[in-house]
Parts: C-alpha cells; sequence; structure tokens
C-alpha cells in the first residue's frame, strides 16, 4: 500500500529533495550532465534544492515517504532569468568543459516546451528502495486531478523510457523524441484535460 501522499509545504523541501536526489542518481540524463558520480551528487542536489524552493509555495508539489512531484502551474514552468542565472552559477563547475553542449542539448528541449497553458511536472521520483510499488501513481495522480479540475493540460519531459509506460497510463501521450548530442533521450509527453487512466 502506497505511503500517503501529501501537499508539500516549506518545512518539507529538504525531505522531497533528499528523495528526488537519491530517485535520480542514476537517471539517464542527470548522468549525462554529471558523469562523474561525485559531482552529480554534489550538483544535482544543488539542482532539486532549487527545483524545490522555486516550486513548493505554488501548491502544487506532493510528497510522501520515499518520493516527491514537483508541478509548476500555467505560465510557471520556466525559471526567472534570475533563477537561471542563480540555477547556472550553482551547477556550471560540476558540468565544466562539456557546458556547451550540455547547455545546447537542454535548450533544445526547452524550445519544444508547450506555450499554451498547462501543468508541467518538472520531476518525479521515488527512491530506488521503494519502486515498483505504487508510489510513482500515487504521487503523479493528484497534479494529474489538479490540471482536470482547471480544464488544463499537462506536460511532462521523460529522462527515462523506463517511466514512459507510467505516464501512458495516465493518459500522456509522446509527441516527440529528442536525443541530446552525444547522450540519452527524452520523450516529451501531452496529456489533454480529462484524459482517461488506463491504470492495471
Amino acid at each position: 500500500m502506497p505511503t500517503e501522499v501529501t501537499a508539500a509545504r516549506p518545512e518539507d523541501v529538504a525531505r522531497v529533495v533528499a528523495d528526488l536526489h537519491a530517485a535520480f542518481m542514476d537517471d539517464p540524463v542527470l548522468c549525462w550532465t554529471f558523469p562523474d558520480e561525485a559531482k552529480r551528487r554534489r550538483y544535482g542536489h544543488r539542482y532539486f534544492a532549487m527545483q524545490a524552493r522555486r516550486l513548493v509555495p505554488g501548491g502544487l508539489v506532493w510528497r510522501a515517504d520515499g518520493g516527491g512531484a514537483l508541478w509548476a502551474g500555467a505560465g510557471r514552468w520556466r525559471e526567472s532569468p534570475l533563477d537561471a542565472l542563480r540555477l547556472a552559477a550553482a551547477t556550471f563547475r560540476g558540468i565544466g568543459l562539456r557546458g556547451g553542449m550540455v547547455g545546447r542539448g537542454l535548450l533544445g528541449v526547452e524550445s519544444r516546451h508547450p506555450r499554451e497553458p498547462h501543468l508541467y511536472l518538472a520531476a518525479l521520483g521515488v527512491r530506488p528502495e521503494g519502486q515498483g510499488q505504487g508510489l510513482g501513481s500515487a504521487l503523479l495522480r493528484p497534479g494529474i486531478e489538479q490540471a482536470d479540475r482547471l480544464g488544463l493540460p499537462a506536460y511532462l519531459e521523460s529522462s527515462n523510457i523506463r517511466n514512459v509506460p507510467l505516464y501512458e497510463r495516465h493518459g500522456f501521450e509522446v509527441t516527440e523524441e529528442v536525443t541530446l548530442p552525444r547522450g540519452p533521450g527524452v520523450w516529451l509527453m501531452w496529456r489533454h484535460a480529462g484524459a482517461s487512466f488506463r491504470e492495471t
């Protein structure tokens, strides 16, 4: 039985960050961004910390013991110029000489981000020891239900092909696959408001 999912509060940020960081340590895109494991631990944590602090006040972040889901509201998916600068400053040393290639790849994905109003799933993760037990679905559902209440579509970028079937069961469809330079694929997925669930 999945752990209870609740809306994250500011005091939950550290726990959400720790769970997401653990969940993404072997993620193909994070490994491509920070090939060195020590740097991935350090700078990956900074990335999730900045995103969680930015998104928790919006009221669309959910947590459970062992996992979390970061959503952005309509029109709030993109970092402000100041936030983007802070993020670059916090992570560029971990990327090093690969910065140009990584920047081109990530900007290429961002350039495909839909412009029409939608909720954006920025990250969803479950610690490795909790995967395969339904927690990912439980964390995904509140954001989808909120999108449906608002009559809005939802969008995400899956950095791991293994997670695509989970999202498809919840009404998402792959719209495009983008291959990062000398790196893995990213699956862009869109869900129309009110799309049916196909959970097994």
